[in-house]
């Protein structure tokens, strides 16, 4: 059987007063886990910051987007192109994308289906558009001198198809080759490659995700917690005193429990090149490992280093360490969580390399803010050291099976080729 490579990275992170994702209701959002209720943050917050990291330490950004038609009229405008030419062009653009082109949404400048695309596909566009220009500047003529004779609030009339008789073909009348508009709209950054894209509406257009990114939960309970504040009035009138506002925030603190899997095959499979997936697991790596969301950073400064990162390169199938703490971590009488949080976590793995056998786990390692050795791996000095050593062992290949074994062990580049 063909196996898949994963990286596994399990993070023990403290996080005081802070409110890194609320709900609904803007309270810090939380789960139930164990019977009692969890600070959370969920992978969707998690992930937009990693997302953004990537792109900011690799420079190709990417933009999730339902705004293509303003943002190209913008563009095209920024270009000398007339306003109303500028978003005839974008309407355009739209329409020629996949087999029936991009439905508008409510705004007829905006597409339903939201986008995920690199930042850079407007100068693609602008430049597709400008190579026909003459056709579309045409098209708008003409479809102008339409519009005054339209009633635009009378319906056309029904057109009884003849019995019998096949329905006719709709001939195409697209001003722009669709094949150049789906290569610029399927393109694709690195941070598509690892988080995915769903794009049905052109062929090609869906990108299967390779980063499973779970959500950050605390490993003891943890109810938020209210923060009554003031802003006192700097401009008081005469014989007035006190606040000009009141209100009542809440916040967490929490030990979180942070897990993240990388499937290094399909990311290989993605990028079709093996230096590319090469440097965006480590960029990723460096990111998930750094990164935090930015939700009320100002007033809580939640500046703070994971104390653990641990990581295990698997063949077969990935394994969270989440249900170390189903049982809620419990604080002794003069010390926080982190260390009976670190204990737990370590006897979790030792269980789950003595369940499942470390045949498939075929390199795992450390680094934390603890001076002691840890039965997790490799110990290494810092984040670089063991970015770049998991990076490394990610792209290994595997050893050769045991004698009798059915496992045909492959490099993740020969099992995506394979298949």
């Amino acid at each position: 059987m063909m196996a898949s490579r994963f990286l596994e990275l399990h993070i023990l992170h403290n996080v005081p007063a802070s409110r890194l994702n609320s709900n609904e209701d803007g309270e810090p959002k939380t789960l139930t886990y164990g019977n009692v209720v969890r600070a959370c943050v969920s992978s969707q917050c998690w992930k937009h910051a990693v997302r953004h990291a990537i792109e900011e330490q690799a420079q190709e950004y990417a933009a999730r987007t339902r705004n293509l038609p303003y943002r190209l009229t913008k563009h095209l405008i920024g270009d000398g192109w007339p306003p109303d030419l500028a978003a005839f062009a974008a309407a355009e653009v739209a329409r020629c994308a996949g087999p029936k082109g991009l439905a508008p949404g409510s705004d007829p400048q905006a597409t339903a289906t939201m986008l995920y695309l690199p930042a850079d596909v407007l100068t693609g566009l602008a430049a597709l558009c400008q190579t026909h220009r003459g056709v579309l500047t045409q098209a708008a003529k003409e479809a102008a001198d339409r519009a005054p004779q339209a009633a635009p609030d009378t319906p056309p009339p029904a057109v009884r198809k003849p019995a019998g008789k096949k329905r006719r073909t709709i001939p195409d009348t697209r001003l722009l080759p669709t094949a150049d508009v789906n290569a610029l709209l399927t393109d694709r950054t690195g941070t598509i490659n690892l988080l995915g894209r769903m794009l049905t509406d052109i062929p090609g257009g869906t990108v299967s995700g390779t980063v499973d990114l779970a959500p950050a939960f605390s490993v003891h309970a943890g109810d938020p917690q209210p923060d009554w504040f003031t802003a006192v009035e700097d401009w008081p009138r005469p014989g007035t005193s006190g606040s000009a506002h009141m209100d009542t925030a809440y916040f967490t603190t929490a030990t979180l429990y942070r897990y993240a899997c990388l499937n290094i095959t399909d990311l290989q499979r993605n990028t079709g090149d093996l230096d590319h997936a090469r440097r965006l697991t480590a960029l990723f790596t460096e990111a998930f490992i750094l990164s935090m969301p930015q939700a009320k950073r100002t007033s809580t400064a939640p500046h703070t280093l994971p104390h653990l990162v641990h990581y295990t390169i698997r063949d077969r199938r990935p394994v969270s360490y989440a249900p170390a703490f189903e049982q809620p971590v419990k604080a002794p009488r003069a010390g926080g969580y982190t260390t009976p949080a670190l204990q737990t976590l370590c006897a979790y793995a030792a269980a789950t390399d003595r369940l499942l056998g470390t045949a498939h786990r075929h390199a795992h390692g450390y680094t934390t803010f603890d001076d002691g050795d840890l039965p997790l791996g490799t110990a290494h000095r810092g984040y670089d050291d063991l970015i770049a050593t998991c990076t490394t062992a990610a792209f290994t290949p595997t050893p050769p099976p045991a004698a009798g074994s059915l496992d045909i062990p492959l490099l993740p580049a020969q099992a995506a080729a394979a298949s």
